[in-house]
């Protein structure tokens, strides 16, 4: 079954674009389109979607206040956080609302087809290196939502489990962790598995940003 994507970007013209580059996949179709927040929610509630691939600044409302919306229904469907700016505040927040990957909306054809099948296998998209900066930038600006696990619930991990978690939120890949650590990289994957799992976090994204709020790991990228 071809992924079902939404394109949610008040630029007629780029929705445009994005739209002929998925249409020539096979394994893709575009089944809906929107011009705000507002609008995506209500196309969202009468249409199946796999993928939204999300603009951040929009009129009536905008990306990051719709993803934490669309996230908070029972089995939401992925969102890409698409924006103009490689460090952008709205981009971090947009993560912390839900989203399961971050790019720049001039990102080569190859890499937004390659970015959506990821998230819609269940994959976070956002490069290590770039969601480092994103937290190391904004973090200590931006007020903990109050939700999730806090640092009580990190007790649940071993020690090698922390050890990988801090790995993780500074930004290292499995083969980078698995190389530091002395590891196979099957092993690192499990690892991270079990974080997931024990925490109730979705990604990668998820534990990075948990690390940051917690304290586990300080901006600047240091444990």
């Amino acid at each position: 079954m071809a992924i079902r994507v939404m394109l949610v970007d008040d630029q007629v013209l780029l929705r445009t674009g994005f739209r002929m580059v998925l249409a020539a996949q096979p394994d893709m179709e575009v089944v809906a389109e929107a011009g705000d927040g507002v609008e995506a929610l209500q196309v969202l509630r009468s249409t199946e979607v796999d993928v939204v691939l999300m603009d951040v600044r929009m009129p009536k409302l905008d990306g990051v206040e719709a993803t934490r919306r669309i996230c908070s229904d029972p089995n939401p469907p992925k969102v890409l956080i698409l924006t103009t700016f490689d460090l952008d505040e709205y981009a971090f927040s947009g993560l912390k609302a839900g989203a399961s990957g971050f790019m720049l909306k001039d990102v080569p054809p190859g890499e937004l087809l390659a970015a959506i099948r990821s998230v819609h296998s269940g994959d976070a998209v956002v490069a290590p290196s770039t969601t480092r900066r994103l937290l190391d930038r904004f973090a200590p600006m931006l007020p903990s939502s109050g939700k999730g696990p806090q640092r009580k619930e990190l007790q649940r991990l071993t020690d090698r489990e922390r050890e990988v978690m801090v790995l993780v939120a500074q930004g290292l890949s499995n083969g980078e962790i698995a190389a530091r650590l002395v590891l196979s990289e099957a092993t690192v994957k499990t690892h991270v598995g079990r974080i997931l799992t024990k925490l109730e976090l979705r990604d990668r994204v998820q534990v990075v940003v948990l690390a940051y709020e917690t304290g586990l790991v300080r901006a600047g990228g240091q444990g």
